[in-house]
């Protein structure tokens, strides 16, 4: 006996879990977009939905000497995207660029960069370079 199906606990009706799922769809879209704009403007991508122990990078992604480290948000604007990348996550982020490049000693060399991609309902997506300052942690301490 296998019990229940564990989506099926109290609080997750149909309606809840389809509309997880159709966003779980929604940020696939949105970070296919961003590696295509990536891909465009000359970047390599090494990695996609990279896990770490301390939390998940978007896309990983190299052009020439830099590094960069993206974080993909889809939202109905421009701003409420930028709002949606918190302080919180933007520590998560470069503990996880971190963890990245510590497993990856050929990588020492390039220059890390943390960008943001956001996405909007039939836009293309939009690139934000250096988004937060490379390893500058001295706006995310304490926060």
């Amino acid at each position: 006996m296998s019990g229940p199906d564990p989506r099926e606990r109290p609080g997750w009706g149909a309606e809840r879990l389809a509309e997880r799922r159709r966003r779980y769809r929604v940020g696939l879209a949105a970070e296919w977009l961003a590696v295509l704009l990536l891909t465009c403007k000359g970047y390599r991508i090494l990695a996609r939905r990279h896990r770490t122990p301390v939390g998940e990078i978007d896309i990983v992604a190299r052009r020439g000497t830099t590094i960069a480290f993206v974080e993909v948000k889809r939202r109905d604007s421009e701003e409420a995207a930028i709002a949606a990348f918190t302080p919180r996550q933007a520590r998560r982020l470069v503990r996880a660029a971190e963890h990245y490049l510590a497993g990856r000693p050929r990588l020492s060399h390039l220059a890390p960069r943390f960008d943001l991609v956001t996405a909007r309902p039939g836009r293309l997506p939009s690139h934000r370079a250096g988004f937060i300052g490379a390893f500058d942690r001295s706006g995310l301490d304490g926060v």
